[in-house]
């Protein structure tokens, strides 16, 4: 589920050069956004010249009706059908005060149309259009081609790649996350910054295990929330075998979660597992989790935070569930392949086929019976983005790495939720995650997103962010 977007247009324009390439370029880019399912805010005809900017008093105009439209602008495409005024594009978007992504395009000419009434020279103008956005202090994006036609494929995959860039970067801006219980005190790894989050407009809500404990023990097991969880839960995976009371204890912890996450407007959240729930409730809360991830409510274990923002990022891409991993193990001697595995709580959406299952690491020491509520299967093969975001202490800033890879076939013998990873030039990567100090777990996404949330992360959010590629 990505959901529509809608994008602020500006279309270039300049006296000398033909402007009814302005008028033509406005009616293919419209077509073009609609094409893509995007909704545009522009100037109209009406407005100004061809509906285009280039004046001083037409950006103030594109800028104020920008501002009216703030709520629901993601982002703002530049097109350059001509040379167009660089003045009064930085301009708008000066005065528009969006503070949204910017994709400038410029449409080429062509050979046989170089005449006077025709040259376009916008290959010329993008430059001084992205000069001035540069002095003018504005982030802006680039299209894949220095030039190229609104009406091309290659324009609608780079709609499609912004696209998720602005849904990214407004996922991630006033985002509120849940930490349900404390870091496990073994996991010093998932450690973070809840000051450098708020510093970025991310907020942390905490939720103390007592808490939730508390409120489950005060729910009647005939509750009708909680009747409505079982069923929930006995429809999503296959229980064969498993204790009712487990059940029952499952569907109360997911309605305690689910109420607390409404109540505080909270969109996702990282879980305390290992070993207070086990020890205290008598469940894993994996299948809870596993249900919240595959809604697009991503949640992690282990209270990790950054990797449950890290998760969420992928998802706000691709708008499909993603999963946190465990970098787990090597297979056999093949230098680009590694298991990823969790316990787990990966979402269905993983799986080639699941089954409620135990927890079967720490069953021998909180005993099996407490360990019930695992979703367990193999991965099933397919294209693979991962990330991985941190907060870095000792800069100040939040951190993290993108690359792409996919899901093997490979046989696989083991328990809990595994697959088979191969990621070009895996060394390198595994090298940098090792040198930079980031943690075992990374988030993992049925997609090819990695792009977008690079771009989103480092060029507007000011993360520092290093992109593998082979």
């Amino acid at each position: 589920m990505k959901g529509k977007s809608t994008f602020g247009l500006i279309i270039g324009n300049r006296g000398f050069f033909p402007d009814h390439l302005a008028k033509t370029g406005r009616e293919e880019m419209i077509h073009a956004l609609e094409a893509a399912g995007i909704q545009c805010v522009v100037l109209g005809p009406e407005q100004s010249k061809h509906g285009a900017v280039e004046t001083h008093e037409e950006a103030k105009r594109s800028a104020e009706l920008f501002r009216k439209n703030s709520e629901r602008i993601d982002g703002v495409v530049v097109s350059l059908p001509n040379f167009g005024d660089e003045r009064a594009i930085a301009d708008t978007l000066r005065l528009a005060r969006l503070d949204v992504p910017v994709l400038v395009q410029a449409t080429p000419d062509a050979p046989a149309k170089m005449s006077i009434a025709h040259r376009r020279d916008s290959f010329c103008g993008k430059m001084s259009a992205c000069n001035n956005l540069k002095q003018y202090g504005i982030q802006y994006s680039l299209t894949a081609l220095h030039t190229v036609a609104p009406t091309s494929p290659e324009f609608q995959k780079d709609l499609e790649w912004f696209a998720g860039v602005c849904r990214v970067v407004k996922g991630l801006r006033h985002l509120r996350i849940g930490a349900i219980g404390a870091r496990p005190a073994a996991f010093n790894t998932v450690r973070y910054s809840e000051k450098l989050l708020e510093q970025n407009d991310i907020s942390v809500e905490t939720l103390d295990l007592s808490e939730v404990l508390g409120r489950i023990q005060r729910m009647k097991d005939t509750d009708d929330r909680a009747m409505q969880q079982l069923q929930n839960i006995q429809r999503y995976v296959p229980t064969s075998g498993i204790p009712q009371p487990a059940l029952l204890k499952m569907a109360k912890l997911g309605a305690v979660i689910e109420e607390w996450m409404k109540a505080t407007d909270v969109q996702i959240s990282a879980v305390q597992c290992w070993t207070s729930l086990e020890e205290n409730l008598g469940v894993v809360p994996c299948t809870v989790m596993s249900m919240m991830s595959d809604s697009l409510a991503s949640s992690a274990c282990e209270t990790d935070v950054c990797g449950v923002l890290s998760m969420h990022a992928l998802r706000l891409a691709s708008g499909t569930p993603s999963a946190l991993l465990d970098w787990n193990n090597n297979y056999g001697n093949d230098p680009n392949k590694a298991v990823c595995f969790h316990c787990s709580n990966l979402p269905k959406h993983f799986f080639k086929d699941v089954q409620m299952d135990f927890q079967a690491i720490i069953a021998g020491t909180v005993g099996k019976e407490n360990t019930f509520g695992t979703c367990v299967g193999r991965v099933k093969s397919g294209p693979m983005s991962f990330a991985r975001f941190s907060t870095d202490d000792f800069t100040g800033r939040i951190r993290g790495y993108v690359g792409q890879g996919r899901f093997t076939d490979d046989p696989l013998d083991t328990f809990g939720g595994a697959g088979v990873v191969e990621i070009p030039q895996m060394q390198k990567l595994l090298r940098y995650i090792c040198e930079n100090g980031f943690e075992h777990h990374v988030a993992a996404n049925f997609s090819t997103v990695a792009p977008m949330v690079e771009e989103a992360a480092s060029r507007y959010l000011g993360w520092a962010t290093y992109a593998h590629t082979a």
